[in-house]
């Protein structure tokens, strides 16, 4: 691994996880770091479970890969609030 890949990897988790937190109805009581976290773990997952169902991968944009990596970044997020909200540490 790469400092590239690395890098790669936290600026796509950082806009799959910032895609996520905006598509999300409500407010969310969450950082930017865990956002980022959150994105990062949805798009390998997104990855992996695109892979396992055969879906090509282009040159270009793989749109039902990133698909994929929404839905899991918006679910990420929802459960991370949800966990959160509980503990009382909500931000104002």
């Amino acid at each position: 691994m790469t400092i590239g890949s690395i890098l790669g990897a936290i600026i796509i988790g950082a806009i799959i996880g910032a895609i996520g937190r905006l598509l999300l109805p409500g407010r969310q009581a969450i950082g930017w770091i865990l956002t980022i976290v959150v994105g990062i773990v949805a798009a390998l997952i997104g990855t992996a479970i695109a892979q396992f169902l055969g879906v090509r991968t282009t040159p270009g944009i793989d749109w039902i890969e990133l698909l994929m990596q929404i839905v899991l970044a918006i679910v990420g997020v929802g459960i991370v609030a949800g966990i959160r909200g509980r503990r009382g540490t909500s931000r104002l």
